[in-house]
């Protein structure tokens, strides 16, 4: 792709209807239960991106033996019954946060010792707290970067066997270090019980996380308190893998913006995904939603300002805040403090490049209040972040000259973003 691109304004009201690619969260968990299964599993539906694709390479290096087919979106995976066969492995996570915790906690599953690394910004992201958890059950892990940061060792062997094996997870920090030591909690001899300290953090991935063990065969019961997972191991099988919600965001708030209409496949209220809670957020600024069998439907423009917790939704703030420059009374987001630690600051950097566009953007420790402003043509950055660049580039379809910098970094979960862009709104971006 180009350096930059510059984002086509679209005049008159944008319909359609879409159907997102795989989700990159149900993907890569139903990827990790797959490898500690016993048995044969097949994911259809998966995402080819980025993530996934690193995903699938460190579990290869764990000895997990995997089959790709990623134009056909499928995946063969032979489970190693809750036991990884590599003795020792390096593992290269690049800028997959999901990869690292996930793998982090696999990693308990074998013997060591094992090292995983990423790019410079994964050496800026905590992991202290899901090592003090791995500490718990007795296994030595540490972090080897100021501020407890990877590269992450793990070795010392399989937890040892105990009646139930209870460890304290701290909630307010990521809902990543939780799943990653749930999924684990059916291959231990005795099971786990994770105790949560503090807040939970977005709590639909939790909950995604139980639904998708439950899928091949574990048995647990969560609570905003405790998790309780027996040692009930996994068994392989047959796995669809819903749509994408979050990527179904940017699509829907294309409607949002112009007064169209935009219906996205593949999505409901019983999706896994909690992010299909943007849909109620457009709701409540002015939007009309529809809720079909198996689709989400949104009709009218987003014109009224809200206060919204987006704690559940936090990784749909971005494109919040952009719809929410083009209100008509100021909107608040509050509660999502944690995603200062994604794949970069969402709350300051998105601030940041929103002002440049000439948005009234207060920055609190916690969120964002947008106040309606004129808006101009700007130059923006995306921080090799695939959500910032996604979102930002609404701002285009009703401003002119915005130029969206480093397109190529939304290969991390949406490689073809770009595309369906250029299909949904009939226009493509053009080199900036």
């Amino acid at each position: 792709m180009p350096d930059a691109v510059l984002i086509p304004t679209i005049p008159h009201p944008i319909t359609g209807r879409f159907q997102p690619p795989g989700s990159k969260s149900i993907t890569n968990r139903a990827v990790i239960v797959a490898a500690a299964a016993t048995g044969t599993s097949q994911l259809t539906g998966v995402l080819d991106s980025d993530d996934t694709r690193v995903m699938a390479a460190g579990l290869a290096q764990l000895g997990v033996a995997i089959e790709t087919d990623w134009p056909a979106a499928r995946m063969t995976i032979e489970g190693c019954g809750g036991r990884l066969p590599a003795a020792t492995a390096v593992i290269d996570c690049r800028a997959s946060g999901t990869t690292m915790r996930f793998l982090t906690a696999l990693c308990s599953l074998g013997t060591g010792p094992y090292r995983l690394d990423g790019t410079a910004r994964m050496r800026q992201r905590p992991i202290g707290d899901l090592l003090d958890a791995l500490g718990q059950l007795g296994l030595q892990a540490r972090a080897e970067s100021p501020g407890r940061c990877p590269p992450v060792t793990i070795a010392g062997g399989p937890p040892t066997a105990v009646e139930t094996a209870g460890l304290t997870v701290r909630g307010d920090i990521s809902s990543q270090f939780a799943s990653g030591l749930a999924m684990i909690g059916p291959c231990l001899a005795g099971g786990l019980r994770i105790s949560f300290a503090g807040e939970l953090v977005s709590w639909p991935y939790l909950e995604m996380t139980d639904r998708v063990m439950h899928a091949f065969g574990s048995s647990s019961t969560l609570s905003h308190d405790t998790w309780d997972i027996q040692a009930s191991g996994y068994r392989g099988r047959d796995y669809a893998i819903e749509p994408d919600a979050s990527a179904a965001s940017y699509f829907l708030a294309m409607a949002a913006l112009t007064g169209g209409s935009m219906r996205i496949d593949g999505l409901g209220r019983e999706s896994l995904q909690g992010d299909v809670g943007f849909a109620e957020a457009l709701g409540e600024m002015g939007c009309e939603v529809l809720w079909h069998a198996n689709a989400i439907e949104i009709r009218g423009r987003a014109s009224r300002g809200i206060e919204i917790d987006m704690n559940a939704i936090s990784d749909t703030v971005p494109t919040l805040a952009v719809v929410a420059c083009f209100a008509e009374s100021p909107t608040v987001i509050r509660n999502v403090r944690h995603i200062r630690d994604k794949e970069t600051d969402r709350i300051s950097d998105l601030a940041r490049e929103l002002r440049k566009l000439g948005g009234n953007i207060d920055e609190h420790d916690d969120g964002l209040q947008i106040t309606p402003a004129p808006l101009h043509a700007a130059r923006l950055a995306t921080y090799d972040d695939h959500r910032m660049a996604m979102s930002l580039s609404l701002a285009g379809l009703r401003t002119e000259g915005v130029v969206i910098e480093d397109p190529a970094c939304v290969g991390k979960t949406f490689p073809g973003y770009w595309e369906a862009f250029a299909a949904v709104t009939g226009k493509p971006c053009l080199p900036a």
